[in-house]
């Protein structure tokens, strides 16, 4: 497989499958619909497959970059370099398995320009899984905000009423911070020379440099995680998206937050992120709490699993800037365990939302009377997001609390009351939605989940499971990586050291 280039086919299948769908002609609409689905289904699932190869060729033992690609772009400026390390290459997993079920959700789902919704999709996932694979400045730039433009058009055409409001706020919100990122960029493009990132990555910037170039970046990930006070686009971004949308706007696009700040702010600027890691820590604890408690007063269930992933990503940005293995390990293994339960949760509330068309929790009850099959998932889920012991929730919540707590015992403290409150507002909802009489007339007619949606449930509540009982399956690919990035970390915050001691 060595000669095989994985990562430019894993990135770039999905792209050919958009091409295929474009050339697709029919008189007959639904022709051409049944087929655009076909397409998209097959190609998700052969990149899959491909993504799959990666993974059981990557070695887990090397704190290198793998599988790289590198091949002369633009002048002398922009190389196509491609890579994976222990961390890209789990979110690359995250993104292909989840692109399929997005695919099987919106079926029936969606039932206008089918085609080009498909085509949105894919090409979606190829910049995603761009994303995590560029290893040039500029590239990642561009599959980084190149993922806003099929973004926008998901929730501005097949979202809900407000949905050309949401997507303008989404695109505005995201492209603002992601300026101030291109900034910053060029300036490390001219002191260094080179946008290759793992040579970036080996330049030591000046101290008071490395802060403002530390807050261009920060300006974007911020946003994208998304960050209190920064959030306030996330919640009407899911409550108009489809379901699909919600599902991987939740279960990747967030992700790009975290991985932007463990590729580039912590090994490119660590004297700025140890300086400013008191600062992440009162957001982020302020973000845990706050939107805990709003999450409580949700009378959408959308809304209230938008703010719950807001508090979710708190934990993240905690466990990054605790800045030690158990912190960062925790970070990653949250944001994977995020990105299945989040977006299992939104597929939960699309089949009810497909069959009532509605999304208030007062307008629902009792329906484990009626839907035992969707009450069993819907638990699995909610107390994977809970952090019960055995789910994948559990995991990664324990080991940013251990790696907090190693930083600083306040932050750890206050984080948990996190846990405490994401149980309330889960258990909360569950039990509006699916215990009590079943006393509304029309939804005693209700059916329970199709065989479509059983095969979309059954490999998402596997993998919380599986990452609940056997987490070292995923700790260990990533071990090596994170302890190198510390080590770095460590090194470099050790070269400051000695010349602060020799100035004095």
């Amino acid at each position: 497989m060595v000669d095989v280039p994985l990562l430019s086919l894993v990135t770039f299948i999905p792209l050919v499958g958009a091409l295929i769908i474009l050339m697709i002609r029919d008189k007959d609409a639904a022709v051409v619909a049944r087929n655009a689905r076909w397409v998209a289904l097959n190609v998700t699932v052969v990149t899959f497959v491909v993504s799959l190869f990666i993974w059981i060729n990557f070695d887990p033992s090397k704190a290198d970059f793998q599988f790289e690609e590198r091949v002369p772009w633009i002048s002398d400026t922009i190389t196509y370099h491609m890579g994976v390390d222990g961390i890209s290459v789990l979110f690359i997993i995250l993104t292909t398995f989840l692109m399929p079920l997005c695919i099987l959700a919106s079926w029936e789902a969606i039932t206008v320009r089918v085609k080009e919704y498909m085509i949105a999709f894919l090409v979606l996932e190829t910049l995603m899984i761009g994303v995590f694979c560029a290893l040039d400045l500029f590239l990642f730039y561009l599959f980084f905000e190149g993922g806003l433009i099929p973004m926008f058009l998901i929730i501005g055409v097949w979202g809900g009423v407000r949905r050309v409001y949401s997507a303008f706020k989404f695109f505005l919100y995201t492209l603002l911070g992601s300026v101030l990122m291109l900034l910053a960029m060029l300036a490390m493009y001219f002191q260094a020379g080179t946008a290759d990132i793992p040579t970036i990555m080996a330049t030591t910037f000046d101290g008071d440099v490395q802060k403002w170039l530390w807050l261009a970046f920060f300006a974007s990930f911020a946003v994208k995680m998304p960050m209190w006070p920064v959030h306030t686009w996330l919640p009407d971004a899911h409550v108009e998206a489809p379901t699909a949308g919600s599902v991987i706007l939740a279960g990747v696009l967030l992700k790009m937050g975290g991985y932007g700040f463990l590729r580039f702010s912590l090994p490119m600027f660590p004297e700025a992120s140890e300086y400013f890691a008191p600062m992440v820590f009162a957001l982020s604890v302020i973000a845990v709490i706050y939107t805990s408690l709003v999450a409580l007063m949700q009378e959408d269930m959308k809304k209230l699993i938008a703010y719950s992933s807001v508090a979710h990503m708190g934990f993240v940005t905690i466990g990054i800037f605790a800045l030690n293995d158990q912190g960062i390990e925790g970070s990653i293994i949250q944001m994977l365990s995020h990105g299945v339960v989040s977006a299992a949760l939104f597929l939960v509330v699309g089949v009810v939302y497909d069959r009532m068309h509605s999304r208030e929790i007062a307008r629902y009850g009792g329906l484990v009377h009626r839907m035992p099959k969707y009450a069993f998932f819907f638990m699995v889920f909610m107390l994977a997001s809970v952090g019960l012991p055995g789910t994948s929730g559990f995991v990664g919540e324990f080991l940013v609390l251990v790696g907090a707590y190693e930083a600083n015992t306040w932050v750890a403290f206050l984080a948990a009351t996190g846990v405490v409150l994401g149980a309330a507002y889960m258990l909360w909802l569950y039990r509006r939605v699916i215990f009590g009489e079943l006393t509304k007339d029309d939804l005693k007619d209700i059916l329970d989940l199709r065989p479509r949606e059983v095969l979309v449930f059954t490999p998402l509540a596997l993998v919380v499971m599986w990452m609940g009982v056997y987490p070292s399956s995923f700790l260990d690919v990533m071990h090596v990586s994170v302890e190198n990035l510390i080590a770095q970390h460590e090194k470099a915050m050790a070269a400051v050291q000695v010349l602060e001691l020799a100035a004095k």
